[in-house]
């Protein structure tokens, strides 16, 4: 008899893809943005965005969360030209609207005395 160790076989378990980190808080950012911080949360969601679709890019199928990520963006983008075309509004509007304001201020300051 010969004393051999029987050899074992591994095998490798496959392991579920898991989500992203960066991808699920630009998407919680992305929505955030609408309600919490509006400008801050916007560009936070953009960043991470970027950067949860580079990290599932690089994993070579060890990450998903694609799309949590895309959404982060758009949601995010939308955000920020919400914000812009509310910037353009007010700088066009507050010309015109100049000289009601300082009425109104005026007539707030007479009636205080």
């Amino acid at each position: 008899m010969t004393d051999q160790i029987p050899q074992q076989q591994y095998t490798s378990i496959p392991t579920q893809p898991k989500d992203s980190t960066l991808a699920l808080l630009s998407l919680i950012f992305g929505i955030g943005a609408y309600f919490i911080l509006p400008f801050l949360g916007a560009i936070a969601a953009i960043v991470l965005g970027h950067l949860g679709k580079s990290e599932i890019k690089k994993s070579a199928g060890m990450l998903k969360g694609n799309g949590m990520a895309t959404w982060g963006l758009i949601l995010g983008y939308i955000q920020i030209g919400l914000f812009v075309l509310s910037l353009c509004a007010i700088l066009v509007l507050l010309p015109l609207l100049g000289s009601s304001i300082a009425d109104i201020f005026a007539n707030i300051n007479t009636s205080m005395y």
